[in-house]
Parts: C-alpha cells; structure tokens; sequence
C-alpha cells in the first residue's frame, strides 16, 4: 500500500516532503473530503495552497492585498532539445537580496522615525521574494500598523532611486550588485547552442534594469537589452499624477511573467512548453514557473528548502554548471 500522496499535474508526495498538509483551504473555500477534494497542500510560507481533486489540482496564489486566484496546474516534463531557459534575477542571476532587503529595511525605518531601527533575522523570509508591496505590508503589520502602504511605498521608492542613481553613477553601496558565479559562462553557453534566453523578474523596471546592467558591466557583455532574447519585468511603478502598470497584484508567484516571457517575449507555444525550462532560487519562483506549465530547476543559495517547494523542483542544483548539465543530460 503506498504512502505517497498524488496530486494529478503536480505530483506524488510523501507526507514530509516539505509541504504542509491541510485539512481545509485557508479561504474555507475548500474540505480534504468534500466536494470531491482529495488532498490540500501549502507551501511552507504559506503563499500557495495546492488544492488535489481526482483528476486535476489547483494552485491557489495568495495575497497580502487581498486578491487571492486560482489556477489549473498541469503536468510538466523537461524534453529535449531544450529550446528556451527561462532565468530568474535576483538570487539566480544577480546577488542582490542583500541590498534589497537594506531597502526595505531604511523604508521601514522612515515609517518608524528611528534611523537606527534594524529588521530581525525572523524577518527575512517575509521581505524577499515576493512583490514590493507584499514586503512592504508585512513590516506595516509587525512594525507601525498605524502607517498607510501608500507611506511606505513613497520612502521605499525614494530610497530606491537615489541609492539606483548612485549605482548607475558608478558610486553608491559597494557590490550592492555582482553576478551569481558562473553566470558569463552559463549564458555564453547556452547562446552558443542557439537556445533562447528570457530574464524574468518579480522586480520593477527602475529597480531591475540597474542589477543586470552592473552584472553586465562586470562580466563586459555590453547591454543585457541586446543580449536576452527577451527581458520580463514588473513594470512601472502607481505613483501619484504618473501611469503605472500591472506589476503588483501579479508577480511571482503568480504565473504570468513566465507565462508572458515564453509566450509573447520568446514566441513558444503552450504546447511546446515541455522544451522550456525556468530556473529560481525562491519558493515563489519556482510556483510561478510551474504554475506557468514549466519545468523548474532550482537552484542552492535561497529559500526554496525552507519553503517547502524543493518537491516542485524537476532538479536542484548547487550552481549553475549544475543546472547546464542538467539541460544538455
């Protein structure tokens, strides 16, 4: 008698795989035993619940906003040749985390009025990984309940782009942005092999652009525009008087800028998506690139252990040589 527990498209799994296992939907919408449901499953950060009836499961993205959606999860398998690598910034690409969350940090500060205010190591998987505005309510809820999002999205934003001007100067904080290691050879290798390479990130325009152009810089492969295939972003920023775009209620780990990158950035169909790959270092990643109908290798150095979505992973790797065998096996 087996002890795994199927959820159809998604998988079969042990009872400590790493995924927390419910007996209801966080939104009640859902009963292990009811209405044909089988199994529900979270991620250890609780961002996805996976929601198994016989024959298909759904992936629920929940919000700090408050707009939670489903979606189908379908099966995926990594075929070959491999036509397209779908790569994640922050953390995969770039070493960026630790400034990011030094952001967030001094936004949270300037809420608070307290220059010397310092967020706590049970903080961190809470401020990386998800959208801007997601952090940022968490700090809000922990730290000054009493302060507006719209405050804290103004002082992140300030603080964001003068410490981007600074960097595109040439000054700023030092090694605020350096490329994962073996990044030029992995990228080089893959263009040599004639496979299409997509960026995508969670990140917004003016926050992302910098990162993977000082990672450029130091590995002298010129624009990073003229490199990628296509380059997948948040977009811009809601501000007062300004046009912004969908880049806050849609990010990892929803689907769509997977989605998008393969679709519309590098032409693939959906049903040749057995032939992409995405590669993430967080949980959220690697939901959205499954969410997405992709394979996910995942990659050693974030949070994807911690939060349960390792058993997601077609592969984990500990770097990125790993991850091109893996391609090419």
């Amino acid at each position: 008698m087996s002890n795994l527990i199927v959820m159809p498209g998604l998988g079969e799994f042990a009872a400590d795989a790493g995924l927390e296992w419910l007996d209801a939907s966080s939104d009640g919408r859902f009963r292990v035993g009811a209405d044909g449901v089988v199994a529900i499953a979270a991620t250890g950060d609780r961002k996805v619940e996976f929601v198994a009836f016989r024959a298909h499961t759904l992936g629920c993205v929940r919000s700090a906003l408050g707009y939670s959606a489903y979606y189908p999860v379908h099966p995926v398998q990594l075929e070959r040749p491999v036509r397209a690598v779908l790569m994640d910034l922050d953390g995969t690409s770039v070493r960026s985390e630790d400034f990011w969350i030094w952001i967030i940090e001094m936004t949270t500060a300037s809420l608070l009025g307290d220059p010397r205010f310092e967020l706590a190591q049970a903080d961190l998987p809470f401020v990386s990984g998800h959208s801007v505005s997601e952090h940022l309510q968490y700090c809000i809820m922990k730290y000054c309940p009493d302060r507006p999002l719209e405050d804290a999205r103004r002082y992140y934003f300030e603080h964001t782009r003068r410490e981007m001007g600074a960097i595109l100067a040439g000054g700023g904080r030092a090694a605020a942005f350096t490329p994962a290691v073996g990044l030029k050879d992995f990228l080089l290798t893959l263009r040599g092999w004639g496979v299409k390479i997509g960026l995508v990130t969670s990140g917004l325009f003016e926050k992302a652009y910098p990162e993977i152009l000082a990672a450029f810089r130091t590995m002298r492969l010129g624009d990073p525009r003229a490199f990628y295939d296509a380059i997948i972003t948040a977009g811009y920023p809601l501000r007062p008087g300004e046009v912004g775009t969908l880049g806050e209620l849609s990010p990892k780990p929803h689907p769509w800028l997977y989605a998008e990158v393969a679709r519309v950035g590098l032409g693939i169909p959906f049903e040749a998506r057995h032939h992409v790959v995405g590669l993430e270092d967080s949980g959220a990643g690697v939901c959205a690139i499954r969410l997405a109908g992709f394979s996910a290798i995942g990659l050693a150095g974030g949070n994807i252990i911690d939060s349960g979505t390792r058993v997601l992973c077609s592969h984990y790797c500990d770097t990125l040589t790993d991850a091109l065998r893996v391609i090419t096996a």
